[in-house]
């Protein structure tokens, strides 16, 4: 199984190298309720939709703020697709999995 929450410099997951590899960075503020309900959704669409091809770095802006102005963020939590690019943006709690699909443009055919 993979370890979803990972912390800043933590090495990420291997994968095979023909396959797509998704890289997500999730901005929150420590342990507030949309923090805890963005990382759990997000465990949950990458474990049902992208199991074994994904690393999650969870990036806490109440202890490294200023990381938030790399992908230049102004809401939490978001979340960052920085693999497959181009990059791609997600603000909110990440509760509606059809937004988070297609946000994060994951195609059925990919499942």
């Amino acid at each position: 199984m993979l370890e979803l929450i990972a912390t800043a410099g933590e090495t990420p997951v291997k994968m095979g190298a023909t396959e797509k590899q998704w890289m997500l960075r999730l901005y929150v503020a420590g342990q507030t309720l949309r923090s805890i309900v963005a990382r759990a959704n997000l465990h949950r669409i990458c474990e049902q939709h992208l199991p074994d091809k994904y690393h999650v770095e969870v990036i806490d802006l109440l202890e490294n703020p200023k990381l938030a102005k790399e992908d230049q963020i102004f809401a939490i939590p978001t979340l960052v697709r920085n693999k497959p690019i181009p990059m791609r943006k997600i603000i909110g709690d990440l509760s509606n999995t059809e937004r988070v699909l297609i946000g994060l443009d994951i195609h059925v055919a990919q499942m």
